[in-house]
């Protein structure tokens, strides 16, 4: 437990606050993007009990990610910052997941003074930070964070399944899978989906009646 706190470690030796930072959906074809800010106790013991098996969310099956998320939002800080797919076809899907991750942390309860974030090519606002390669993997709060924005979108798709009936975003969530692009090709694109991405844009098709 301890390799994935030395980040976190080395910022609570020098009394700061920190926050990690990722996102989910961001190659989606459909759906938001989400973004998740965790803020972990400065307690790495408490850790090592409370948050046994956290993980990269997508080296975990879908009921582990479940239990841990019930599991990181009883001991950490956690806020999401949600995009909508057409805010994404607006601005571009990398400068809405810096808006997601910029919601999130607006959302926290507490703002930090250090950001660990899984790697996104420039930085994020003026914090204090750091963009580590294969985050969820390097640090626990980044971990935690990979996890949160994975399950609150899952369940967002889930919802939105119900909403427009036949495109299986409960099973996907929205990305590209042959399903996927079974439901495409019988029903055409819906409102939800990134009119502006090559695999939509291509089908060249009218938006069916909301």
């Amino acid at each position: 437990m301890f390799d994935v706190l030395m980040y976190e470690m080395r910022l609570w030796s020098e009394g700061k606050v920190v926050a990690g930072l990722d996102e989910a959906g961001r190659g989606a074809w459909a759906g938001p993007v989400v973004a998740a800010a965790v803020i972990l106790p400065p307690d790495p013991d408490l850790l090592a009990e409370a948050l046994a098996g956290v993980d990269d969310s997508k080296r975990l099956s879908s009921a582990a990610r479940d239990r841990l998320y019930d599991r990181i939002r009883a001991v950490a800080a956690t806020a999401v910052g949600v995009v909508s797919p057409e805010v994404i076809d607006e601005i571009g899907i990398l400068n809405a997941t810096y808006r997601a991750m910029q919601a999130a942390l607006a959302a926290l309860p507490q703002q930090p003074d250090a950001l660990l974030i899984d790697y996104i090519p420039r930085p994020l606002g003026d914090w204090p930070q750091q963009r580590l390669v294969r985050g969820e993997q390097a640090s626990l709060s980044i971990a935690a964070a990979s996890i949160i924005a994975k399950v609150h979108r899952d369940r967002l798709m889930a919802a939105l399944d119900a909403q427009y009936p036949g495109y299986g975003f409960a099973r996907h969530k929205g990305y590209g899978t042959r399903q996927h692009r079974r439901a495409l090709d019988a029903l055409g694109p819906c409102a939800i989906h990134r009119q502006s991405w090559a695999p939509i844009r291509q089908l060249r098709l009218p938006l069916p009646p909301t």
